[in-house]
Formats: structure tokens, C-alpha cells, sequence
């Protein structure tokens, strides 16, 4: 995770890039909820480009954190301003582990250095988006009153759930989950404060909620003239 200082002359921008626009929803909700200094401060933007960086190395990683990073600096024009962050989204598809943290750390650096002048973030999510919403179980009735979620499922590591979207669409029936759900649970989660009180751990949650925290909140841009 890259830490600057945020702020300079123009518009401020955050870029939020992911797998999925349902991704990307996700991550605008749980940055609002992190650090809500920040997001009441900056524009928030997405740009629909896939994300695969996980599994690459070396250059191929290097270009692509690149290509991310120019494509956001793009968006960022676009909005009238400047890019000062960069937030990038994917699943881990398993559990935190040795193989998490590497991914983790090697993709970090590489949009560090891609982002420049930037801020970055990657959240990656183990082992899907889906599984940090199961630290919020309230807000799955809150937004359909016939969805719960299991007692058992409850208070736990949802990081250990190899297949989450699977699991919640086997037990929330009438209507069944759907991937284009989570967004939906993750704003309403956001709308009633849940999402500052997880019940239950996800280290990659605590990770990204950690690294997002550090961002320097841009100055207003009366004080910068």
C-alpha cells in the first residue's frame, strides 16, 4: 500500500478499478464506511477495465499495474481533475495464507510504483468480496426479510469459506442470491453503520480497511491557493 500525502491544485479523484462492476459498488461502500474523512473529500470514479494481476510477475505485472494506472489517470481527466488515489479490487479465490500474502505484497508494490504520485491500495479480497459482506450478517435481512444468515456461519472467519457467493446463494433463498446482490447488502450495511462493526474476522478485510485508513485526507482547495 503506497502512502502520500493526497492533495494537490485541481479536482481530487480516486479511481476504483475491480473485477466486476458489482466489485467496484462493494468497494466504494466499504471505502465510505473506512474512511468517510476521504470519500466526503474526493470524487470517486471507476474505470471497467478487468483486473488480473494476482498471478503475474515481472514485467507482465508491471505493464499491467501500468496500463491500470494510466487508464485511471485517464478518468481522472476526465472528472476535471487529477488522479490522487488508486483502489484496486480482486478476489483471492482461497483463504489468507503465504500464497495471499505474496500476491498481496508483490501486487502492492507494483501499482506503488505504477501510481506514482498517486496513492494506491489493492484489496485483495480472500476468498471473494462476498465473504467480507458475511461479516455483516444483519444487513442481509435488513435488505430482504427472508434472507438469514445461518447462526453457525456467525462471529466466524469468513476468509476460510473457499466458495461464499456459492454458500450464500445454497441458504438465501426466495429469491436466491445473486452476485448482483452484494452491492445492494453492502449500502444498506453502509446506510446503518454496520459495516464499522464486523462480526466475526477476514484478515484481507482488516487488511484493506487498515491500508485505506492511512490515506491523508485532501486539503480543501481554498487552503491551497
Amino acid at each position: 500500500m503506497s502512502r502520500r500525502q493526497i492533495g494537490s491544485a485541481g479536482r481530487d479523484v480516486v479511481v476504483l478499478a475491480g473485477e466486476s462492476a458489482n466489485d467496484r459498488r462493494i468497494l466504494a461502500a466499504f471505502i465510505r464506511a473506512a474512511h468517510p474523512e476521504l470519500a466526503s473529500s474526493v470524487a470517486l470514479a471507476e474505470i471497467t477495465d478487468p483486473v488480473r494481476l494476482r498471478r503475474k510477475v515481472g514485467a507482465d505485472l508491471a505493464t499491467a499495474a501500468s496500463t491500470l494506472a494510466s487508464k485511471a489517470r485517464g478518468k481522472a481527466r476526465l472528472k476535471g481533475g487529477q488522479l490522487v488515489g488508486l483502489v484496486v479490487h480482486e478476489d483471492m479465490d482461497s483463504g489468507t495464507g503465504p500464497d495471499y500474502d505474496a500476491a498481496r505484497r508483490t501486487v502492492s508494490h507494483a501499482l506503488t510504483r505504477a501510481a506514482g504520485a498517486a496513492s494506491s491500495v489493492y484489496a485483495l479480497a480472500a476468498a471473494e468480496s462476498e465473504a467480507w459482506l458475511l461479516l455483516f450478517p444483519r444487513a442481509f435481512s435488513l435488505y430482504r426479510a427472508s434472507w438469514s444468515i445461518p447462526a453457525a456461519w456467525k462471529g466466524k472467519d469468513s476468509g476460510r469459506r473457499q466458495n461464499p457467493k456459492e454458500d450464500l446463494a445454497a441458504v438465501l433463498l426466495k429469491p436466491r442470491f445473486r452476485e448482483s446482490d452484494g452491492p445492494e447488502v453492502a449500502e444498506i450495511a453502509l446506510r446503518h453503520g454496520l459495516l464499522a462493526k464486523p462480526e466475526g474476522t477476514n484478515r484481507s478485510h482488516q487488511d484493506f480497511v487498515a491500508d485505506i485508513s492511512r490515506w491523508s485526507v485532501p486539503a480543501a482547495r481554498s487552503a491551497r491557493r
